[in-house]
């Protein structure tokens, strides 16, 4: 497993697809998930339509640097967001999502990388448009996957999901594994893979088992505010998939970003939840293929 210094103190573990000679493609991964949640079959289908493919740990993810030191109580960390004490949820959380966007663009410019497609998926996708939002100049185009802007009128869950995210998984091995069919609340009604999630949960839980970190990355998000003004500004050419059966990120969330970003073409998937199941992978990486083939035509 390779590993890059990509921030003031944050080195990241990556791994890559395909030809350097092609253009890029930055994987960037959502909320508590580590780089294995971009399926290897799906990075080379991606690779295999012509892009040099990096998936990546964010911080506090998977084998990249963790903020341990800096534990967050949830609980006081909501009540204080609610009680429009902000000074207090600040002082709790150590980084924000444009700490997390320097992290991917300085782990390209470890590799050597000047620009790149940048694809994010739900937290990934809110990073990604920070990327976008913050330094145009490297990001050729880009994806935007299940996600939303920051505002509170867009993209909430359904009480149900909100619930089954929000409990605690179990800390032992199996209870861990077996707790991760709670995702089919959330996942593609059409495509329930209930044998898939707990393998990826097993396969996470062996890796890196970091549960502890979600708090800090929930409060990047929360803090990190709106960014529609900043959307209404961007002119990198974006796509936004977002899947019609989404019930963590609701549909109106992706409908929200691409009326905001100017040009951007909006892809709702039907019978797509907030997964991304094997069966709609070549609708998926055609749709970003096609995206990141236009943007570098002459």
């Amino acid at each position: 497993m390779p590993f890059a210094d990509a921030s003031p103190g944050v080195t990241l573990a990556y791994e890559t697809f395909g030809d350097p000679a092609d253009p890029p493609v930055l994987l960037v991964m959502g909320y508590a998930a580590q780089l294995i949640a971009w399926d290897e079959d799906f990075c080379r289908a991606l690779a295999g339509r012509g892009h040099y493919v990096i998936r990546y740990d964010n911080r506090d993810s998977g084998l990249s640097t963790t903020f341990d030191e800096h534990p967050v109580d949830v609980g006081r960390f909501m009540a204080a967001v609610e009680a429009g004490d902000l000074d207090a949820a600040r002082a709790m959380v150590p980084y924000r999502l444009r700490d997390m966007a320097a992290d991917g663009l300085g782990l390209l410019t470890a590799l050597g990388i000047e620009r790149a497609h940048v694809v994010g998926t739900s937290m990934g996708g809110m990073i990604a448009q920070t990327m976008a939002i913050e330094h145009p100049e490297r990001v050729l185009t880009l994806t935007s996957m299940m996600s939303s802007t920051g505002e509170s009128a867009y993209g909430q869950s359904t009480p149900e999901a909100r619930a089954a995210l929000a409990r605690p998984a179990p800390a032992d091995r199996a209870g861990y594994i077996a707790a991760a069919e709670r995702a089919l609340v959330w996942s593609s009604r059409s495509y329930p893979d209930p044998a898939g999630l707990r393998d990826l949960a097993a396969r996470g839980y062996d890796r890196a088992h970091r549960p502890e970190a979600a708090g800090r990355q929930l409060g990047a998000m929360v803090l990190s505010g709106s960014r529609a003004d900043a959307l209404r500004a961007l002119r990198v050419p974006t796509l936004v998939i977002h899947g019609l059966d989404d019930t963590l990120i609701d549909p109106s969330g992706g409908r929200r970003t691409a009326e905001l970003v100017p040009g951007a073409e909006l892809l709702l998937v039907p019978d797509m939840g907030h997964d991304r199941p094997r069966e709609l992978w070549p609708l998926i990486v055609g749709a970003i293929a096609d995206h990141t083939r236009r943007a570098e035509r002459p």
